[in-house]
Parts: C-alpha cells; structure tokens; sequence
C-alpha cells in the first residue's frame, strides 16, 4: 500500500512563498500535485514523471510554481512563489503506477492519494 504524506502548508501573504513537501512510501511513481477550494472542484497543479524527465503545470500555476521530486529521501516538492489569494486551497499529492501523459489533470488517473495540506494566501 502506497503512503502519501503531504507537509508545508500555511498561512502567507500575497506575494510570498511556501515549499509543499510529500513524502511516500515505496519506489518511485508518477506523481502530481491538485488543490481543491471550497466550493470548487478538485484540480490538477502540476505533474512530475517518476524520474522527474517530464513535468506538466495548469495554466494558473506556470511561471510561479515549481514541481520537483528528490527519489533518493522518498519526497516530492512543489515550489511556490508569488502566491496569490486564489491560490488558497487544500493540496493533496496524488501517486500512478501509470503515466499519465494528456490525462494529468484527471482524479481518475490516480490510485494513491494524501490526507492533503493547507495553504492560505491572504491579499
């Protein structure tokens, strides 16, 4: 059984930076970040391939959000800066056997999921 653990999350101001970790068991999978507002529909963030050659990010993330993934401490990262108010959500991290490709931003594309984090951006 896969093991997701996000950490990291908080409370910023416009403009500031957080660094979300996720830490999971097991060998290395494909693996992706999604946030879900209140009121909102879950949805993908970023995506990172198991020996990080690939890497995807929505639209409202590129340029300010970085996907990283260190496979030797079990943990991938998402960097995120110039946060901005509608950032504010829950964010999970989500782990495939599978690749992806085109359907990144899918639920259904993933089997394992965390407990997610918190992240709170005030303007």
């Amino acid at each position: 059984q896969v093991q997701l653990v996000e950490s990291g999350g908080g409370s910023v101001q416009s403009g500031g930076s957080l660094r979300l970790s996720c830490g999971y068991s097991g060998r290395a999978y494909h693996m992706a970040w999604f946030r879900q507002a209140p009121g909102k529909e879950r949805e993908g963030v970023s995506y990172i391939t198991s020996l990080a050659g690939t890497t995807y990010y929505s639209d409202s993330v590129k340029g300010r959000f970085t996907i990283s993934r260190d496979n030797a401490k079990n943990t991938m990262y998402l960097q995120m800066n110039s946060l901005k108010p509608e950032d504010t959500a829950m964010y999970y991290c989500a782990a495939s056997r599978v690749l992806a490709g085109d359907n990144w931003t899918r639920r259904s594309s993933y089997a394992y999921w965390g407990q997610g984090t918190q992240v709170t951006v005030s303007s």
